[in-house]
């Protein structure tokens, strides 16, 4: 066929296609823009999830006629003052948006800018642009898109039911939303209005974020009550870039990525290196199908990031993303170790949830009596590699001798620094099940009898009792604490074995027989490339020809039975895909984290209660002991205030 030129028509219902795939699409493109036109408040109203009709009416800047006849040409913008594509301090910049929407919908546009005696309108029919006509409006600018597709039907049979495409376009406002405090949103749909944010009032952060933040509190009205509750504050900065934003504690966490939102330069995206920078932040706190809640703001020089990369201007391109990514691992781990032991309210909230239901079931008045539950105390967490007896051994090493916690009681020496191990505790292994001990029982006693003011003012409270040998109860000054020995205990080993890591590097095993493995030829170059930062973690391995690496090294965590070419090829993967050596780091943190569980104390083994204060006073003392490595957490804590409604006491 010989070569045309398609009609003007064709060519914008394409360039349609790439920027509109469906109303909430349009929505957005609409927002920006009225952001972009210092908006202070911006109205959205639906109808038929935006396929019959889609409104943004806004108290922006406005636009005179001769900007509005020029608004809905291709590539007319007033957001670029240049011919720079890297100076880009807007939203929006390509100037395609409107003459899109236009080319497959019924568009009217009506604008009035300050100062002015009326308001001027036009309308865009398929493609085919009318003339600007006076009109009545307010200061701002109101865009009616009405039919959506009715020019491209063919694209109405690829859209969901009205609710789905309601929630889409919600979504697209609300991390619209969340970069904008400063300015009020509602979306409506039939009646419903789904999204209602007023303006968030206060300083906005910055340098050091507190007091009261506009910031978190819009996050909350649109990630929840229990992400403002639980949420830690970043702000950091390295060679002109700053993070900012709030990051959920590990035990807030969902089984999708849902609740992770990400902005560079105030524009949502999803972008791989930002997603995987957390992920890398998150590796000692969670298990790898759990995902933290956060949302975090990059500002970076508009130099030194590339938004036209993308149709959507969802992705991005960053001159320095080794610089990015330390900046976000770094400043969310400092900001998880600042936690210390929290762990987030909605653990306590979970379990008053589950005591409330089953309060509601009828309970037979029968005499009951006490009966010793089996545990399954041994066994690995699932997915994770047994280690070998050598290795269990050398987690042992960690362990320090038992020092035993003088409390109000008066057990025992009282070293203040001493850590809580059982590794040299005989008179304790081979213990037969008592499930409840005369010391036990004292204590119990003593917990009925003693008032807040003489309990220590300590986080975790002070031990009175173990629970199916598995569950240490203690007494806080405004409630109690449940804690998890096992899962509690494994946190502070893995922690001790990663400070030893820390201080005398990771240890090598050199291999009898170098290995070879066979690989694509750009992926052996990125490893050959990278080999300096890959000894630093165990892996010594070289260029051998074209398409091949030899490995001569690997970390002596990973034992005689490593799968070399598996964890070679995983690393060459991930370097292509987020360009870090994610998976060896995972793979070690895999199998200390097996060594941990292995080397603490089991479920199921009687302690104490001077072992069970110091347990809890090095929790107290550790960096993110409030979860143990998946990311469950190693206590509950109950108010006072709580309980006494569970009894009906308030």
């Amino acid at each position: 066929m010989p070569i045309r030129l398609l009609p003007e028509t064709l060519v914008n219902r394409i360039a349609a296609g790439e920027v509109v795939e469906r109303p909430a699409a349009a929505v957005k493109e609409l927002v920006e823009n009225a952001l972009d036109a210092g908006a202070r408040r911006i109205d959205v109203t639906l109808r038929d999830g935006g396929k019959a009709l889609i409104q943004v009416v806004d108290d922006g800047g406005g636009m005179t006629a001769d900007e509005l006849s020029l608004a809905v040409e291709r590539h007319a913008t007033s957001k670029l003052p240049g011919d720079d594509l890297l100076n880009i301090h807007t939203l929006g910049f390509r100037g395609e948006a409107l003459p899109s929407i236009g080319a497959v919908s019924r568009l009217t546009i009506t604008s009035r800018q300050p100062g002015s005696d009326s308001a001027w309108a036009l309308t865009v029919e398929g493609g085919a642009k009318g003339r600007p006509v006076p009109a009545a409006h307010p200061v701002g600018t109101r865009i009616e898109v009405r039919d959506l597709f009715y020019a491209t039907p063919a694209r109405l049979k690829f859209l969901k039911t009205t609710r789905t495409e309601t929630d889409h376009a919600v979504d697209v406002v609300q991390r619209l939303a969340m970069a904008h405090p400063e300015v009020a949103f509602t979306v409506a749909d039939e009646g419903r209005t789904p999204l209602r944010l007023p303006v968030q009032t206060g300083t906005l952060p910055s340098g050091v974020l507190g007091g009261e933040d506009p910031l978190l509190a819009r996050l909350g009205a649109i990630m929840g009550r229990e992400f403002q509750e639980n949420a830690l504050p970043i702000d950091a900065r390295r060679e002109g870039v700053r993070l900012y934003g709030h990051i959920g504690l590990p035990t807030l966490n969902k089984n999708t990525a849902a609740g992770q939102y990400l902005f560079v330069n105030g524009r949502p995206v999803r972008d791989k290196l930002l997603l995987g920078a957390v992920r890398g932040a998150y590796a000692d706190f969670l298990a790898r199908d759990r995902h933290p809640l956060l949302a975090l703001f990059l500002d970076i020089p508009c130099e030194d990031v590339d938004v036209n990369v993308h149709p959507a201007k969802t992705e991005v391109r960053f001159r320095d993303q080794g610089l990015v990514r330390g900046l976000i691992v770094g400043a969310l781990k400092h900001a998880l170790a600042g936690a210390g032991h929290r762990a987030s309210t909605t653990v306590g909230q979970a379990a008053l949830a589950s005591f409330r239901a089953d309060g509601a079931r009828p309970i037979p008045q029968t005499a009951f009596q006490w009966q010793p539950q089996p545990h399954a105390g041994g066994g690995t967490w699932p997915g994770i590699t047994r280690p070998t007896a050598g290795q269990v051994e050398a987690a042992r090493a960690f362990q320090a001798p038992v020092a035993a916690w003088e409390g109000p009681r008066g057990e025992g020496p009282t070293p203040a620094t001493a850590p809580f191990a059982l590794a040299e505790a005989p008179a304790y292994a081979d213990a037969a099940p008592n499930p409840l001990s005369s010391g036990m029982a004292a204590a119990v006693a003593a917990m009925a009898q003693t008032g807040a003011d003489d309990v220590p003012d300590f986080p975790l409270g002070i031990a009175r009792a173990q629970v199916h040998q598995t569950y240490i109860v203690s007494q806080t000054r405004d409630g109690m604490v449940i804690v998890d020995q096992h899962a509690a205990h494994e946190r502070l080993v893995y922690e001790r074995i990663k400070q030893s890591m820390v201080a005398q590097g990771v240890k090598r095993q050199m291999l009898l027989i170098p290995e070879v493995v066979e690989l694509e030829e750009a992926a052996a170059a990125r490893l050959a490339e990278r080999s300096d930062e890959l000894a630093e973690l165990g892996l010594c391995l070289e260029s051998f020809g074209t398409g091949a690496v030899v490995v001569r090294e690997i970390p002596a965590l990973l034992g005689a039975k490593a799968d070399i070419k598996a964890l070679v090829t995983d690393i060459a993967d991930e370097l292509a895909e987020l360009g870090d050596q994610h998976a060896l780091k995972e793979r070690l943190e895999e199998v200390c984290s097996s060594m941990a569980c292995h080397g603490s104390v089991r479920a199921g083994r009687v302690l104490t209660l001077g072992e069970m204060d110091a347990l809890l006073r090095e929790m107290e003392a550790t960096p993110h002991s409030g979860q143990c490595n998946h990311g469950r957490p190693t206590y509950v804590e109950l108010k006072l205030a709580d309980i006494e409604r569970l009894f009906g006491r308030r």
